[in-house]
């Protein structure tokens, strides 16, 4: 996990937002968080492996999944998800 793990999937939680990669690198950025694209993009991969997100279709559109609203709020150790518990 990175600092930019806990950036997106705040990100996606205070905002309720269901987006792809490009749009969310592009509204993280509108909101004053410095990410490249390529980083937003490699990031949701981790996310997802770690099952904190997930896609919500085919489009590529992703959410923050019940884990990681868990993580968020602190009932969810990152311990945990690197273990594979």
């Amino acid at each position: 996990m990175s600092l930019k793990d806990g950036l997106i999937l705040e990100f996606l939680e205070e905002h309720d937002l269901e987006l792809p990669a490009k749009p969310l690198y592009q509204n993280l950025n509108r909101h004053g968080h410095e990410i490249g694209y390529s980083t937003v993009r490699q990031r949701l991969r981790e996310l997802e492996d770690h099952g904190l997100i997930e896609k919500v279709d085919d489009a590529g559109y992703y959410q923050v999944s019940a884990e990681g609203k868990a993580y968020l709020e602190g009932e969810l150790d990152v311990d945990e998800l690197e273990n594979g518990q």
